[in-house]
């Protein structure tokens, strides 16, 4: 990441402290990926929501780790106000208008999240995606940021019209299995603010 460009290691809200995985994270996310691979797997990536065993997830987290250290993305653990209890996570991904990619050649940044099933509805995830669209207006470059979700998750749907993102286009992909039907990914755009 170049040097003039600092992402905190660190956000705080009156609720959350937000912070990039570490390894030692991987015995409390453990339980938390197991008890909720039905609440999480068909919407976010198998890499992500897939429990492994606890010396495989301290390596997934450490490689998360070392992407937000070199800029590759920013992925952070959601965490009670004190710090200790894994609540979920929230993250913003470098994008060009076809892919993710390093952020000195993105021009628009991704917002993404997830939390355990028995936190949804307590506007947790509004409040972390709220601390991430103002980090991303401090970032050089930029000129929107996307959520980009699957029609049929209602409640995901729900975080970018409570924040004034417009649905700008749905993309039809493929299904990931024979028998289901194409995914209609919509993405919302917030413009960030004039540079």
């Amino acid at each position: 990441m170049p040097a003039s460009i600092t992402v905190p290691a660190e956000l705080r809200t009156e609720r959350l402290t937000m912070r990039p995985w570490r390894a030692d994270d991987a015995s409390a996310l453990h339980p938390i990926l197991v008890a909720n691979w039905k609440h999480l797997g068909p919407w976010i990536p198998a890499r992500v929501a897939t429990p492994v065993p606890v010396p495989e997830l301290e390596v997934r987290l450490a490689g998360f780790g070392d992407d937000f250290a070199s800029g590759r993305e920013f992925r952070y653990g959601l965490f009670a106000a004190d710090g200790r209890e894994v609540l979920g996570e929230a993250g913003l991904y470098p994008r060009s208008a076809a892919r993710r990619v390093p952020l000195s050649r993105a021009s628009c940044i991704e917002l993404g999240y997830w939390l355990r099933a028995d936190l949804t509805g307590q506007g947790l995830v509004t409040e972390a995606s709220r601390a991430l669209v103002a980090l991303a207006e401090t970032l050089p470059h930029l000129t929107h940021v996307e959520i980009r979700c699957d029609a049929r998750n209602a409640p995901s749907a729900a975080i970018p019209k409570r924040l004034g993102f417009t649905l700008a286009t749905t993309l039809i992909e493929p299904a990931t299995l024979p028998d289901e039907e194409p995914i209609q990914l919509q993405v919302w755009t917030l413009p960030l603010s004039a540079r």
